[in-house]
């Protein structure tokens, strides 16, 4: 006989109704289990601190909480079918294990709280994890921007040969859009960092709760206030985050295409690790640059994502609506999409070589016509008339030195002024901020368990 659901139904549930309501949901919730034990410890110690439990009983689900989480951690504890989800999981086998004790923790929660909490502690250890792997990318572009600052490129506009640039220009672009796009992640990390649990089903219970101390165990920077919009808000704040990854993965479609471009044998300027590229089953000559192409495609993947939550959210009526369980997919996967997306192009950026001599012989006289152009306004001439001159003699204009026309442009921005130094100290700032926080959060879960290591929390933030 299969187990009994919790939520305890007078009659025999459809099967088909049965596999179409639990969906994806208990595979998807394996990934959540930690996360899931951590609230229910913040809320069994909320509990017993308003006489619902007493400490002894506390103990003993603290402990077989952080028992359920180690046997997560060593594959002895699955979510199945019949579970529904990670909440039942774990509640089932609370109650197995303690009786009366299991059965009392879900006392004025709903598992909508339970969900919007799992999904808050996933979200904001996978945004520090992918803050980190950003910044990481960010510093392999600040180096390779350092040490190709003098290393002419052909700038392009429309993709045709336009003016003088350098592999440190080109570089650094990349770097500051992806610096700005920290910013976005920082602002979605502080929309998450707030504390669901105590809506219950949106509408609070009759109990006096303290939805402070749960918020301050688990490591949240405060308490979400209103109990019905912390359910209209799982979706919001769900595609707040994947809005983040999505101008993330934009910016990596673009690099990937590049580089796919770039190290073309036509163009040669760049040369991708052979051990990052894949090979040909009929092909004996051919690497592949496969982890860029599937960056490019997963940028649509993440995008999709994100309009395949908003979509869902669109016109759903005020509290709590079933529809909200199809947004976990998509969120949780264009997060871990994101995060290995950035460690590949990581990977790529920091084991490329450039090819200087591909890139100097990519400059055609023509590239350096504005240059000439200016040098006439210089010498008092009209820049209009300059322009007109230099497009008549375009045919007989010499050749200029590219690494002479990049130190030139010595203005804020430019080639000969790329401002790396200030780039590096904001990245070591942005990393000091993220450890701390980092530090922070896991303190909390820590002090929270009363473990001094938790070894299933390695690597989740």
């Amino acid at each position: 006989m299969p187990p009994q659901k919790i939520w305890r139904p007078r009659y025999d549930l459809n099967e088909v109704i049965e596999a179409f309501t639990v969906g994806k949901d208990y595979r998807l919730d394996q990934d959540l289990v930690v996360w899931d034990c951590l609230g229910s410890i913040a809320h069994g110690t909320m509990l017993q601190s308003i006489g619902i439990l007493n400490e002894e009983e506390l103990d003993q689900l603290k402990a077989e909480l952080l028992s359920i989480m180690e046997d997560a951690k060593e594959g002895r504890f699955a979510v199945k079918m019949e579970d529904e989800d990670v909440h039942a999981a774990v509640e089932s086998r609370l109650i197995k294990t303690l009786g009366d004790v299991g059965k009392k923790v879900h006392t004025a929660r709903s598992r909508n709280d339970q969900v919007l909490v799992d999904l808050r502690l996933f979200g904001k250890a996978k945004l520090l994890v992918l803050e980190r792997d950003l910044l990481e990318l960010s510093q392999a572009l600040l180096n390779l921007s350092e040490s190709h600052k003098d290393t002419p490129m052909v700038g392009r506009t429309h993709t045709q040969r336009a003016m003088p640039s350098s592999v440190g220009l080109w570089a650094a672009s990349f770097l500051e859009s992806l610096l700005d796009d920290r910013e976005l992640l920082v602002c979605a990390y502080r929309i998450n960092d707030q504390c669901p649990l105590g809506s219950a089903a949106s509408y609070g219970v009759p109990l006096e709760i303290d939805r402070e101390l749960t918020a301050k165990l688990l490591g949240f920077a405060k308490v979400q206030n209103n109990v019905l919009y912390v359910n209209n808000s799982r979706g919001k704040i769900a595609s707040i985050l994947l809005c983040a990854c999505v101008q993330i993965m934009q910016d990596l479609a673009k690099l990937a295409q590049e580089l796919i471009l770039f190290s073309m044998p036509e163009f040669g300027y760049f040369e991708i690790p052979p051990e990052l590229c894949t090979g040909s089953s009929m092909m004996p000559q051919k690497t592949n640059p496969d982890g860029l192409e599937l960056t490019r495609a997963k940028s649509a993947t993440v995008l999709s994502h994100l309009f395949r939550v908003l979509e869902i959210i669109r016109t759903l009526p005020t509290g709590y609506n079933r529809d909200g369980q199809e947004t976990k997919e998509p969120f949780m996967e264009g997060l871990s999409l994101t995060v290995a997306s950035v460690r590949v192009m990581a990977l790529t950026v920091s084991g490329l070589q450039v090819c200087e001599e591909k890139l100097l012989a990519g400059f055609h006289p023509d590239v350096f016509a504005t240059d000439r152009a200016l040098d006439l306004v210089t010498k008092g001439m009209p820049f209009r008339e300059a322009y007109e001159e230099v497009k008549r003699s375009l045919e007989s204009l010499a050749k200029l030195d590219p690494k002479d026309t990049i130190e030139r442009r010595t203005h804020q921005g430019a080639t000969g002024n790329l401002g790396l130094e200030a780039l590096r100290e904001q990245i070591e700032k942005y990393e000091r901020d993220r450890t701390q926080r980092a530090d922070d959060f896991l303190q909390c879960m820590e002090t929270l368990t009363g473990q001094a290591e938790l070894t299933f929390l390695k690597g989740l933030c």
